[in-house]
Parts: structure tokens; sequence; C-alpha cells
């Protein structure tokens, strides 16, 4: 009852309070046709509050949000269909759907009379320019009188998720040199099957066949090691981010951190359509593998490799140290292509010693001074791009407004140099 006197509206309120007032002076004035005005305005709204208070609405709400994983401008439908249990047909029903300041604003529907065991279904669409998981949800009806006395207020508990992932484009397959291939480890090396005691074991990954398993050498080490020689051959490759809020420029969608993680969705994803096996790998050394054909490789890993990038943050990490290492330590042997923000001098020295761990290094640089109007301190990327280029790194230089299609297809004819895109 206190909950359906706090839902009077406006006009339950104004006719509560004209009965009071109507009462008051049908008192004072002795007059008993006022007073029963009086008394009937006041009976009305507190009547109408006690019905709407004892009435149960047995209703049940689903949502379907088609597809659950879109890109950044894109735009996702959301289909809400509110299902009547009872016998008691409802009056007149006002949803309202939760939504994130980035979605958008709460769409509201006035849905009429539902009938016993009847359905509705209403639908709406939401977009979102930045990437992330939002929340939907959950959705909050209200129902009211027929005289619009009073309005109550009941909420599902029920949400649902929506993936905002980096845009992705989609690339022409190139052939980067004689590297491009990769390389699986039966490929790179010699391995001795003369005995139990003589087989090469390496650490588990996710996605390991666990009957690889190597019991021994997990006792011996302390950790999960699998065999290496019955691992089938596959192209390998690493996917390296550079994540550091010191090495890009800008604000918002777009800022050259936000076009470096597309450029890393991009290229995983086509990576792993193409049957490679991908390690992403973040400047502080957090990492998502796809090495298992079985499990991670195609599209099961770029829907993975998405998720990940679109909650991705900038890192308060000082230099690159971490990153590179973290490929080393799981075998950064075959194609390492590395989307790089603004290096400095520590980060460039970092980078030439890491380029004798891979058999192909390819370095997408972004000229971070294209997207801020402040001048550039340090080295000219120029600069950069020869030192990196002499240290056997095949250099592409991406600007604000480069496309990485020319980008990706001019780091085919680049022919171990580097090249430049600037704006479409």
């Amino acid at each position: 009852m206190r909950a359906a006197l706090s839902g009077l509206t406006t006009r339950g309120r104004s006719f509560l309070a004209a009965g009071i007032a109507a009462c008051a002076c049908g008192l004072l004035l002795g007059e008993a046709d006022l007073l029963r005005v009086g008394v009937f305005l006041c009976a009305l709204p507190l009547a109408t509050a006690v019905v709407v208070a004892r009435t149960r609405y047995r209703l049940s709400c689903t949502r379907r949000i088609d597809p659950q994983r879109v890109a950044a401008g894109e735009t996702a439908s959301v289909v809400l269909r509110l299902e009547n249990l009872s016998r008691v047909p409802t009056g007149v029903l006002l949803l309202e759907d939760r939504l994130p300041y980035s979605l958008g604003g709460r769409p509201r529907f006035v849905v009429g009379r539902i009938e016993s065991l009847g359905v509705r279904e209403v639908r709406y669409p939401v977009r979102s320019d930045v990437r992330g998981r939002y929340t939907v949800g959950p959705l909050a009806l209200r129902f009211a009188d027929l005289f619009g006395l009073v309005e109550l207020t009941r909420s599902f508990t029920s949400t649902d998720s929506l993936i905002v992932t980096p845009p992705v484009v989609s690339l022409s397959p190139v052939q980067l040199g004689g590297d491009w291939a990769g390389g699986g480890e039966s490929h790179s090396r010699s391995i001795s099957t003369m005995g139990d005691d003589d087989v090469t074991t390496r650490e588990y990954r996710y996605g390991d066949d666990l009957r690889r398993v190597h019991w021994r050498s997990t006792a011996r080490y302390g950790e999960l090691m699998v065999r290496r020689e019955e691992q089938p051959w596959q192209n390998r490759s690493v996917l390296f981010l550079d994540t550091r809020a010191i090495a890009h420029r800008g604000e918002g969608p777009g800022a050259s951190f936000e076009w470096a993680v597309a450029a890393a969705a991009s290229i995983g994803s086509h990576l792993s359509r193409e049957g490679f096996g991908v390690r992403l790998v973040s400047d502080v050394g957090e990492e998502l593998s796809g090495f298992s054909f079985e499990t991670l490789a195609g599209t099961p890993f770029e829907g993975l490799l998405l998720d990940r990038l679109a909650l991705v943050t900038s890192s308060g990490n000082r230099d690159l140290t971490a990153g590179l290492t973290a490929i080393r330590r799981g075998g950064g042997e075959g194609l390492v292509i590395a989307v790089l923000g603004a290096l400095s001098d520590a980060d460039l020295d970092a980078c030439t010693r890491f380029r004798h761990h891979a058999s192909a290094c390819i370095a997408i640089l972004l000229d971070t001074s294209t997207w801020t109007s402040t001048p550039a301190t340090g080295r000219s990327q120029d600069e950069v791009r020869s030192l990196l280029v002499n240290a056997g790194w095949r250099v592409v230089s991406a600007q604000s407004r480069s496309d990485l299609r020319s980008l990706w297809n001019n780091a085919s004819a680049s022919n171990g140099s580097y090249a430049v895109v600037g704006s479409r």
C-alpha cells in the first residue's frame, strides 16, 4: 500500500489534495454536498491505489540482441519479448530498457492491453562508436490504472551483454617475403625421438591437447609440459600491440591508440582466417594464444581476439621490454607484426636486439604527431624508420588518416625497406 501511495501521479495527488480541501471547507461551512464531493475525490485515488497494489501480473521478459558482437559504428537490434503468464489481462504498460549512455537514450514503448497468455514484441536499434562491453537492461515496467491516478514501476533482473569491437577491414592476401609462412616447432627444430627421456618438451599453452602432456617433465619443472614432436606443423605469427599511453596521442575514437587497436583487430582477424596460429601480445606481457588447429584457429579464435581487443585499455608502461620478453619466452621465431606508437631510444634499442629472435619482423609505425597539433619531441619519424630498417625490420608508416589496406599492400611491396602511406 505504501508503494502504491508513493506511486500516485500528479493527477492522483491533485485529486487527493482537492478532496482534502473540499472536505475541510465542507466541515467549516456546514455544506454536506461539498463534503460528499470531497470524500469522493479522496476515495477515488485511495481506492485506485489499493486495487493497483493488489494487482498481480505474472509477466516474463526475454531479450535478444542480434548480433551480440558488432564493430564500432555498426548497429545491433534488441528485441524484447513480453509474455503475460497470468489469466488476468494487463492494462496499458510503459516499457523502459536501461542502456549505458554510450548506446544512446533509454528507449521507451507503450504497450496496450496484453490478453491472458498473450505475447508482445518490441524492437529497437543500438549503436556505439566506442568499443567495449555494455550491459543492456534490466527492463523497467510501469503500469497504471485506467484513470491515470496511480503508476507503479517494476523491474526485471535479467540483463544481456553487447560487445562492441574495433572496426575490422578486409585485407588482401599478400606475400611478405619468404618468412611470411612462419614456422611450426617441428619445422624449426630437430627433435630427438630416441626414447621417452629424450623427448623435447615445452610449456603447456591454452588449447593444447592434454593427451600430449609429458608427465615426467611436468613433475621435473613443476608446470604442465607437452611434447613438441607430436605437434602438427602450423604457420605461426605474433601480433604485438603497443598500448602505452605515453606512446600515443589524441583523445576519444580518433586517438592514435584506437587506430592501433583497430589495425591489430584487422590484421589478427586476417591471419586467423588464413589459418595462422596467432599470439596477441601487449607491451605489458599479456597475451592471447591461438596455436591450436582444433579449437582456436580460424573464426573461433577471431572471436576471442575481437573480444579481447574490445576491452583493451592503454597501459602505464614506460617501455617495451616486458612485451618483447613475453614474445621470446613463448617462442618468438616466425613472423612478428608489431603495431607501434612513438618510440624512445630505449625502445629502439630493445627492438633492434629483438630482431635476431624472429625470422621476419614487420613494424606498422604510427606517426603520432599527425594525431595532435603539439610538436613532437625526440627523434623524427624518418630517423626512427631508418634505424629500424637498418636493424632488419620491414617498416610501414601510418598517419592519422592512413588506410590500413594500403599499408598492408605496401608491407609486401616495400621489399625489406619501408613505405609511407599518407592520407586517403
